[in-house]
């Protein structure tokens, strides 16, 4: 099993870093959510994953 990092194309709340997350590591997005707001600098590495990340697929 080869899996990517990629930004959710399903669980979007903003640019679907954070459900891309969720999804490679088969966690809650929520959680994951909740750890971006918490920790701090964490809005320039988002910044940073949605402008680097490339988008999944779209599924049917």
């Amino acid at each position: 099993m080869n899996k990517k990092l990629r930004k959710s194309s399903t669980d979007r709340s903003i640019s679907g870093v954070c459900g891309g997350i969720a999804e490679y590591f088969g966690i809650s997005s929520f959680m994951v959510r909740l750890l971006f707001i918490i920790l701090p600098a964490n809005l320039v590495i988002y910044i940073i994953l949605a402008n680097t990340l490339p988008d999944s697929p779209p599924s049917l």
